[in-house]
């Protein structure tokens, strides 16, 4: 007799205390043991679940930290206002996350384990439709629901007609009905997880022959969908730039509309309106994008998804010649369009001349002295700009941002520190350069907007494929899965029920099962002896 401490176990079990030592000539798991191991890890359900909840968490960077993919301007500007983090940002790729080799790991491994989840459960359940309901148990008083109606053996035939009305299938095994319903739970369950395979590989596969760019149109200007057009252009790795389709948009009109009557919201935008011409199969059209109302064009999408300033500022020479003359945009800075901007000149001048200052929309002084924007729409508009001479950098090789001014090689002249004020301007007017490089005209300024042209051919299949797996997650939930007897006994009929999970409303589909099976029983005739005046002959009454 085994002295094991729990009965259940027997005494040689690996973990009592009275198994024999390992010996050197026992058998080993091996490599294949191993590999077999690490497949039945992998492809469980509560690994593919953690690996889902792992793939949420990863995107989170994506959402917090700009993308190359989305927002390359905002890339340049995190990386300027953060150079201590510069190196965390490339080690871990947090600027490109959604095709980082941590992201795509993830991505993967939840890819193979979804699959190797679901082929053997698919077999399962496709053995498990085929086959016969399961045998009626000996005592049926144990189920749920159990109980008796009239009857007996004859009325199996009408037993076996009401259950398969109701959705079960059935099977006879001697005096009994054995039926079972709800294979549909599982169905949704395993169509679910193929949904969310479908996804990943739709969105992984499809997101490589589509495209996005960006274009900042001032008002008055336009672009034709090429890569040449672009400012920023990113593509999937399967992307052929012959695929472009032609067309031409051109920004007619910037509308922004503010609040003006909540005294407490007045300035707030409302509403956004591009009003934009566009060129396609060689005719034109008038139409209009908004945001969160993309505009569509040749099978792309067209968002509006920036807006601002741009003045147009000119430089002339000592001698009055034009060195720079176009609308250079302003990024906002704050809700009311306090806007930064930088201006390059290499050329033109008798020294490299840069310029750094901020467009005010609606310029007021402060007590201070500095100026501030109290209203985002062109009230006052004003232009305060740092003047800097020397090296701009342009020459060494190196891609320098159009938003940024690097002044470590350069001398302020104007602003800051100096003894010089900020160069300050209104439309129209006209400032001198100091040293005598020349003057600086504010000529007049207009509103310019940031183009996303999106192509994504996963859209209408990830749309469908989330309407199946909702409705597939919902057939898993809801949908029963149930088993029924109906038992032919002396006593009458027996019934009673089991469920495979939790069904709360199984004893109440018993009952209505019975109530079913005696609604549907025939009328019966009775013998009923009534006595009949002056022949004394009996009759049948019903």
């Amino acid at each position: 007799m085994s002295r094991s401490s729990d009965p259940l176990r027997p005494g040689d079990h690996i973990d009592s205390p009275e198994a024999p030592a390992r010996q050197p000539g026992d058998p080993k798991l091996g490599v294949r043991g191993w590999a077999r191991f690490m497949w039945r890890q992998l492809t469980s359900m509560r690994t593919a679940i953690v690996l889902l909840l792992l793939l949420a968490i990863a995107a989170v960077p994506g959402s917090l930290v700009p993308q190359r993919s989305s927002d390359p301007n905002g890339v340049i500007q995190v990386r300027a206002d953060n150079p201590e983090l510069v190196w965390l940002y490339d080690a871990l790729s947090l600027h490109d996350v959604y095709s980082s080799p941590w992201f795509s790991a993830i991505y993967l491994l939840l890819f193979t384990s979804l699959v190797g989840c679901v082929i053997p459960r698919l077999a399962h359940h496709w053995k498990a439709m085929r086959a016969l309901p399961p045998r009626t148990p000996a005592r049926l008083s144990r189920l749920v629901g159990f109980q008796t109606v009239a009857g007996d053996a004859s009325d199996l035939d009408r037993a076996d007609r009401v259950l398969r009305r109701l959705g079960y299938r059935t099977t006879r095994y001697g005096d009994s009905v054995s039926a079972e319903r709800g294979y549909l739970r599982e169905t949704g369950n395993l169509l679910f997880h193929i949904s969310m395979l479908a996804l990943l590989l739709v969105v992984g596969l499809g997101s490589g022959f589509g495209y996005s760019g960006q274009r900042l149109l001032v008002e008055g200007s336009g672009f034709a969908n090429a890569l040449s057009s672009y400012d920023s252009f990113t593509a999937g790795q399967w992307f052929d730039d012959g695929e472009l389709e032609p067309f031409a948009v051109a920004l007619d009109d910037l509308e922004v509309v503010y609040e003006t009557e909540n005294p407490n919201a007045v300035g707030a935008p409302l509403d956004f309106t591009a009003n934009v011409s566009v060129t396609e199969d060689g005719a034109e059209r008038e139409d209009e994008i908004k945001v969160n109302h993309p505009l569509s064009v040749a099978g792309a999408d067209l968002y509006l998804i920036s807006n601002g300033y741009a003045p147009r500022i000119s430089v002339r020479d000592a001698s009055g010649q034009v060195v720079y003359d176009q609308y250079t945009p302003f990024l906002a800075q704050d809700d009311q369009m306090t806007s930064l901007g930088v201006i390059k000149l290499p050329d033109g001048l008798d020294e490299q001349l840069g310029l750094r200052g901020f467009f005010y929309p609606t310029a007021v002084s402060l007590e201070t002295g500095a100026l501030a924007s109290a209203y985002p729409d062109l009230a006052n508009p004003v232009l305060s700009l740092q003047a800097f001479t020397g090296d701009l950098g342009l020459d060494a090789g190196i891609p320098r941002s159009v938003y940024a001014l690097e002044t470590d090689a350069m001398t302020q002249i104007a602003g800051g520190d100096t003894d010089v004020e900020s160069l300050t301007i209104a439309p129209g007017q006209s400032i001198d350069i100091p040293g005598g490089l020349g003057t600086i005209t504010f000529e007049d300024v207009r509103r310019y907007g940031v183009i996303e042209v999106h192509v994504d051919h996963t859209q209408t299949p990830v749309l469908w494929i989330t309407v199946v797996l909702f409705l597939s997650l919902l057939g898993s939930l809801l949908i029963p899965r149930r088993r029924m007897w109906v038992k032919a006994t002396p006593e009458g009929l027996e019934l009673a029920g089991l469920a495979r999970g939790e069904d709360p409303a199984l004893e109440r589909a018993v009952d209505d099962l019975a109530k079913r099976i005696g609604d549907a029983a025939p009328a019966r005739e009775a013998d009923v002896l009534a006595p009949v005046a002056g022949d004394g002959e009996r009759r049948m009454d019903s």
